[in-house]
């Protein structure tokens, strides 16, 4: 009851459902780029794809953009936001129409396009989190959070699903739809207010001051320190995840006799576990900052419910590692993929809120924007290491063994750390 409330609350926010409404449009169509770029890249009939290759594709899209990560987080915190939101859309729209042409003269220089495509998106969903606490009020931001993370997830999932059965007539075809929908998008963003999304202090000075200015954020961020905290658990998780889906791909390419059409099944079904996920986590975590009755006020019983919550996740992916991807068999992996699917976004809502809670809005740009270029290099950096130590059929019960047991020690470090700031630094 409390939930249809608060849904109904956050839902009556003009400005929020337009930034909402941005949102979908966007990631709907990033499914689409995605699976269209999977399917080129990794299932092609001329590609011999081993985790070498994963990995330097992996790394071509995103480290540049990691590197680069810390100037649009300054940026964001001295640009109009929503200029951002507008602009943004219409670069990927074209960068994706000169991908296809690129595909079609069968040319690797594709690469160079998709990177464009994709490190622009970065940009764009920093922007998203870090506008959002205009749009919502503050004791609502967990719920809009919700609301807006696991929305955008599902739409990059039926987008993929979507691009999925377009692709089907050429990775072009869903390419070109994509370009459409970003176009969508832009005309959406132009709907919010232009002064609306922050930064609530708007400074003209820009690449000159990114060094001091993104300095002066990780102080920021170093002096609060749930904020610094979760930032380093969902770096973990991401490499941890980066690591599963490496040897995921490799595994439906050549061990498991589904192909492609077995990746299309896993991400619906994982998919489902990121709405699962979502769904779940803000009664939980209010039902565990309820039961903790000596943590006052009520803002620190929302934080501690979020720093159990998050530990209780960790080793949810640890076990369900353990019991259903162990074994290598295609249907229990796939109820695996479920049970990653519900602890990715469950950590990442939870995160999200503590980081938006934890940092001044002078702040939030940049920080996202950090928190972004860390998600980025750690799936690199998996990338990285199942080059060096997956077969080419991605089956290792080693590397298994250590994710598994690297959730676990997350969970556990969590958990300490959190507790212990909590005790010996309430107002961190």
């Amino acid at each position: 009851m409390v939930a249809d409330v608060g849904i109904r609350e956050v839902w009556r926010e003009r400005d929020f459902r337009r930034l909402y409404a941005t949102r979908l449009t966007s990631q709907f169509a990033d499914g689409m780029v995605q699976i269209a770029l999977g399917g080129y890249i990794f299932f092609s009939p001329e590609q011999q794809t081993t985790a070498a290759k994963a990995a330097v594709a992996f790394a071509v899209l995103l480290l540049p953009y990691s590197v680069l990560g810390p100037f649009t987080g300054v940026l964001l915190d001295r640009w109009r936001r929503r200029q951002v939101l507008v602009y943004t859309p219409l670069v990927r729209a074209a960068c994706v129409l000169v991908m296809t042409g690129l595909m079609l003269l069968d040319t690797d220089a594709f690469l160079l396009a998709a990177l464009v495509v994709l490190g622009v998106n970065r940009f764009f969903l920093a922007a998203l989190p870090a506008a959002l606490p205009h749009v919502v009020p503050g004791r609502e931001l967990l719920l809009a959070n919700t609301v807006s993370v696991t929305s955008g997830t599902i739409a990059s999932f039926v987008g993929a699903g979507v691009g999925f059965v377009v692709q089907l007539a050429g990775a072009q075809a869903a390419l070109l739809a994509a370009a459409c929908c970003y176009l969508a998008t832009s005309v959406v963003a132009r709907t919010l207010p232009p002064d609306g999304l922050g930064p609530d202090e708007l400074h003209r000075e820009t690449v000159r001051n990114v060094v001091v200015g993104m300095v002066a954020g990780l102080r920021h961020v170093a002096e609060r320190r749930p904020a610094a905290l979760a930032l380093g658990t969902i770096t973990l998780y991401r490499f941890l995840y980066g690591l599963w889906l490496i040897m995921t791909l490799l595994l439906y390419r050549n061990h498991f006799p589904s192909g492609f059409g077995g990746v299309a099944v896993i991400t619906a079904v994982s998919g489902v576990g990121f709405f699962v996920g979502a769904v779940i986590t803000p009664p939980v975590t209010r039902r565990i900052g309820r039961a903790l009755g000596n943590v006052r006020p009520p803002e620190a019983r929302r934080q501690a419910g979020m720093d159990l919550w998050i530990p209780i996740l960790l080793g949810t992916a640890a076990a369900g590692l353990l019991f259903l991807a162990v074994p290598f068999r295609e249907p229990l992996y796939v109820a695996g993929g479920f049970v990653l699917g519900v602890a990715a976004q469950g950590v990442k809502v939870c995160v999200d809120t503590i980081v938006q809670q934890s940092v001044d809005d002078e702040f939030r740009g940049r920080v996202f924007a950090a928190y972004d270029m860390l998600f980025n290099a750690a799936f690199v950096g998996a990338a990285c290491v199942a080059a060096a130590v997956l077969p080419q059929n991605g089956l290792s019960y080693a590397v298994l063994g250590f994710t598994i047991v690297a959730y676990v020690l997350g969970a556990l470090g969590y958990y300490t750390l959190a507790s212990r700031w909590r005790v010996t630094s309430p107002a961190a």
